[in-house]
């Protein structure tokens, strides 16, 4: 039985993911029946710009808030099993109350964040053997809310979604080898998972007495990254360098495409990179470690461009080669480092 009341988390997270007028609506239906072309025509355009194959087609689909905070809950389950290992070893409070704060803090953070995401390309950690998740998601009620609040041309808003998303497939179905290799490092975290039931029952009191607010509580990495060992750490930074590495890509190659293709392309990316630095939202970024995420779309971009401005864009094709060609979190600050090794 799992330690962290998944059951709670999703209750919770529904409290907190609000309604929209529009959800569930012939909008979000007429949205729905569109969306395959809005993926497959960014599929093409990605696959142009950055050079790598998007086989085949994901499943696309627009789904609610609900239906976004279950899908993460059962990815983040698996994510969080080294957590769940340590906790099991507890006593007293950890095993009395871990799982209902756990599951209450969780719920919480999921249900906010269920409000703001607009899009995801859904990597499906597996619980079987046949589970390889292949599938772009929109938040039906969150596009439609942006592109309302902000006058946003709903064409070409969603295809500067769909954009992003398919960067992000690409690198995981244009790289063969990156699937395997992020999931190994999740593998990693779970078998270095040494967390001691001490260390484990001073956060879950934290945790229970709401103590969050204390700067040597919470690092970048959040909850997971408060758990981990030092082998773990190393592990975490091999995560945080990937991400900046994807998101930073990602995120150039959207804003590129877009440049091109969207006449108000610049005023929709304003608008996001304002949304992402909202001060209302760092307790909960920093939570789960989302907080981290957010300086991964400006390190992973600004190395990037670093590569680009030191060698081409060409160059940063070098990244894809192995997991061992891909740069190391000091890399990630560094980039012509990065490229000394490449050329060494």
């Amino acid at each position: 039985m799992s330690t962290v009341d998944w059951d709670t988390a999703v209750s919770v997270a529904s409290r907190f993911s609000g309604s929209y007028p529009l959800a569930d609506t012939y909008h979000e239906r007429k949205f729905a029946m569109m969306a395959d072309g809005y993926v497959a025509r960014a599929s093409d355009m990605v696959a142009d710009e950055t050079g790598l194959s998007l086989p085949g087609s994901p499943v696309v689909g627009v789904i609610s808030r609900d239906d976004w905070v279950r899908t993460n809950a059962d990815s983040f389950a698996a994510l969080m099993s080294p957590l769940e290992d340590s906790l099991a070893k507890t006593s007293g409070i950890g095993r009395a109350t871990a799982g209902k704060v756990m599951g209450v803090e969780l719920g919480a953070v999921l249900g906010f964040l269920s409000k703001r995401v607009l899009g995801q390309y859904e990597l499906v950690l597996p619980t079987g053997p046949d589970d390889r998740g292949d599938t772009v998601l929109f938040v039906g009620a969150n596009v439609l809310a942006m592109e309302r609040r902000f006058e946003f041309r709903p064409s070409h808003f969603r295809f500067w979604v769909a954009l992003h998303e398919c960067a992000h497939r690409a690198q995981f179905t244009g790289v063969p080898w990156m699937r395997d290799y992020f999931l190994s490092l999740v593998g990693e975290l779970v078998a270095t998972s040494s967390t001691s039931s001490g260390q484990v029952a001073r956060v879950v009191g934290d945790l229970a007495r709401g103590d969050l607010s204390r700067d040597d509580l919470l690092g970048d990495a959040g909850l997971i990254g408060l758990f981990a060992s030092p082998e773990q750490q190393v592990v975490l930074d091999k995560v945080q360098a990937l991400m900046s590495l994807l998101e930073g890509h990602g995120h150039i190659v959207m804003d590129r495409i877009g440049e091109r293709e969207i006449v108000d392309v610049a005023r929709m990316s304003s608008v996001l990179k304002a949304r992402r630095k909202d001060p209302r939202t760092a307790a909960f970024m920093k939570l789960i470690g989302v907080e981290m995420k957010m300086k991964q779309y400006e390190q992973g971009a600004k190395f990037i461009t670093d590569v680009e401005e030191t060698a081409s864009w060409d160059a940063l094709s070098m990244a894809w080669e192995s997991p061992d060609s891909l740069p190391t979190l000091v890399e990630i600050g560094d980039a012509p480092s990065w490229l000394d090794r490449m050329h060494g």
